[in-house]
């Protein structure tokens, strides 16, 4: 018997589909499925943004980077975003969007981001969401962004980033990838002496595989200098110790909450700003 909540959810999916079509002219509206995979305009985002990022900061010993998330379709509440972005940037080297791009894993949904965030002045990453993974929006994100699991280097601080939504994956893959963060611990090991890890789902919250909660905090802790670890998912702007030994874990607000994190990493430490907009 179908509960409440996922008869809603069914609705809601059924309603979404029909509002895309329905958005579409009446010579294309059955041309593309909201769920087909052909993507329009820029590809392998994360890839050639981490190319920008690395060369302007290589030389830098002070790095200050924006961290937003879950913008879903606030399109109108994104723009603003991006738009208060813009007037700092000259201040600023990167931006880090972690996760929940879509609220349904279409892939128009995808292509309106994108186009948004094309429009900051800074390169940009974006990390795979829950909501990301739904119908056939694993395949757009990889096409759009690139690999879900990915890192790169500012300064000599390494930024990783996890595909955490295990739900989304019925534990058919493993999520977050332990080889991945094994990987990443030597890779690279000369050019970088701390480490952020980023994610979309925190642990503990529904969509971590909670099982492997303690390893995950055992496999953050090898990498060199943890600094802190970012996330989403939440939908409101907090600062908390989940494992109690000392690594705090941000979570930012979505977009319709007008809030996002300023982080400025010094050689003796960091600190934060809550941006309202």
């Amino acid at each position: 018997m179908i509960n409440k909540t996922r008869m809603h959810k069914i609705i809601s999916y059924i309603l979404y589909v029909c509002c895309l079509c329905m958005m579409a002219s009446c010579d294309t509206v059955f041309d593309v499925h909201p769920y087909d995979v052909q993507i329009d305009g820029a590809r392998n985002l994360n890839a050639s943004n981490i190319q920008r990022i690395e060369a302007a900061v290589k030389s830098k010993d002070t790095i200050r980077f924006v961290m937003i998330s879950d913008s879903h379709q606030w399109l109108d509440d994104l723009k603003s975003e991006v738009n208060d972005i813009n007037r700092r940037s000259d201040s600023l080297d990167f931006v880090i969007h972690c996760g929940d791009l879509t609220d349904f894993g279409a892939t128009r949904e995808f292509q309106w981001t994108r186009d948004h965030l094309q429009k900051l002045k800074i390169p940009f990453v974006a990390l795979l969401g829950n909501h990301d993974c739904l119908g056939t929006g694993n395949q757009s994100y990889q096409k759009i962004f690139g690999n879900p699991d990915f890192s790169f280097i500012a300064g000599k601080v390494k930024f990783v980033c996890l595909n955490t939504n295990a739900i989304e994956f019925d534990y058919s893959r493993p999520v977050p990838n332990f080889d991945f963060m094994e990987e990443q611990v030597k890779a690279d090991a000369d050019d970088f002496s701390r480490t952020v890890v980023c994610m979309h789902a925190g642990p503990y919250s529904e969509q971590f595989n909670n099982n492997v909660a303690k390893v995950f905090n055992s496999y953050t802790h090898q990498f060199p200098g943890l600094m802190f670890c970012l996330y989403g998912h939440g939908h409101h702007t907090k600062q908390e110790d989940i494992y109690g030994d000392g690594t705090i874990y941000y979570q930012v607000a979505n977009a319709a909450k007008h809030q996002y994190y300023i982080f400025t990493i010094t050689p003796k430490g960091y600190r934060y700003e809550i941006i309202e907009f």
